[in-house]
């Protein structure tokens, strides 16, 4: 096919510009293949929930049933299953890397503000598809995660009985729950999906960032060959590490208890969430009182679309800001030790530590991020002069 009729092809003609001779920055490393990599783990959940679907019932009294029967009964139901069930700690996984690779590169700066925002909004919607997906199993911990969480609802005043009902379907999380949550999470995925492509859209709008923030016409190449390598070891990475969680340890990631079959009238002797809940459940728990435990959990997640709002700095990349580069490992460390005060029962010394950390956690973004820029600019002042 020759050029002009590549080019006059309207899907060819974007696949060339968006996808082969999209201009990239030259000096990009592999902390930017998180991105492509959050994308494959969308499509293997997306796949591997299409086939779970096929034969999973969505009823109380056959939904432990039905998961045990794929396992044991239906051909390669186990490999689909803990593909199903990795594959979404696989996502976090890459998803939070990304997340923190654009906090210390930094990718909430103008002109990708509305960048930013979309890849938030995303990871709320993620969280919200992975605690409907926790519930499905209908073990021990899928009800009690179920009950617990919904019921933080009912901190809302004056609406929040209504709101925690409406949620449950009823007095109770029951049959209707169970089935809200399954259509929910059948359906969230291709909603994200609809985001992504948005994200992408944006992407491709502003260009990529870069290690050094500089702007992406100084020095580019062509993404197809070079960014495609990179993003293809990546991918090999990724499957290696996906493979040995899948074919060694399976369910190191889960709960033990969620292979009893749920029990109302048995409380576990510690109720916890998936393990990319933690550091916002630990945030909740830190809170003595019900509303305010809530509001600081939401408040952690949505106080990343302040970011471009905030942000008082004029340089992208940490490497150039030493100061920031400090207190960025500071929040590394510290959202680290409240994934694992998530884990740990609510006494002393955990719930001390756990109330340090979530203070540290806002004082970062609330006092540090804005702080920390100004600083900057007063010593870039005082450097001039």
């Amino acid at each position: 096919m020759s050029l002009n009729r590549w080019n006059k092809h309207s899907i060819l003609s974007f696949i060339d510009s968006h996808i082969i001779n999209y201009p990239t920055p030259i000096n990009l490393n592999y902390m930017w293949s998180f991105g492509s990599s959050a994308g494959i783990c969308l499509a293997i959940q997306i796949l591997t929930g299409i086939f779970l679907a096929m034969h999973y019932s969505s009823h109380v009294d056959y939904a432990f049933s039905s998961v045990e029967h794929i396992m044991r009964d239906v051909n390669n139901g186990w490999l689909i299953r803990y593909l199903h069930a990795n594959g979404a700690s696989m996502f976090f996984i890459v998803t939070y890397c990304h997340i923190f690779r654009g906090l210390y590169f930094g990718s909430y700066m103008a002109p990708r503000g509305s960048l930013w925002n979309s890849g938030v909004i995303i990871f709320l919607l993620m969280m919200g598809t992975g605690f409907m997906g926790y519930v499905l199993p209908w073990g021990q911990m899928s009800f009690w995660g179920a009950t617990v969480i919904t019921n933080l609802a009912s901190a809302v005043p004056f609406i929040g009985g209504a709101i925690v009902e409406w949620l449950w379907g009823g007095f109770s999380v029951d049959n209707a729950t169970l089935n809200r949550f399954f259509s929910l999470h059948y359906l969230l995925p291709f909603v994200i999906t609809g985001l992504v492509l948005v994200h992408l859209s944006l992407l491709h709008t502003v260009g990529s960032n870069n290690p050094l923030g500089i702007n992406k016409n100084v020095d580019s190449v062509s993404f197809y060959p070079y960014f495609y390598v990179k993003d293809l070891l990546a991918f090999f990475g990724l499957i290696a590490l996906f493979s040995f969680f899948v074919f060694f340890f399976p369910n190191a990631l889960g709960h033990a208890d969620n292979y009893i079959p749920a029990n109302p009238l048995v409380t576990p002797a510690h109720i916890v969430p998936e393990w990319y809940f933690l550091p916002f459940y630990a945030i909740l728990r830190s809170i003595p009182d019900k509303l305010g435990g809530v509001v600081a959990m939401v408040a952690a997640i949505l106080i990343l679309l302040l970011l471009p709002v905030i942000n008082t700095s004029e340089i992208r990349s940490s490497k150039f800001r030493p100061l920031y580069g400090i207190a960025y490992w500071f929040l590394v460390s510290d959202f680290l030790i409240l994934g694992w005060i998530g884990q740990q029962p609510v006494e002393t010394p955990f719930l001390e530590v756990g109330q340090i950390a979530t203070g540290f956690y806002f004082l970062f973004f609330l006092f540090f991020f804005p702080l920390i820029g100004l600083v900057e600019k007063e010593l870039v002042r005082y450097k001039k002069n």
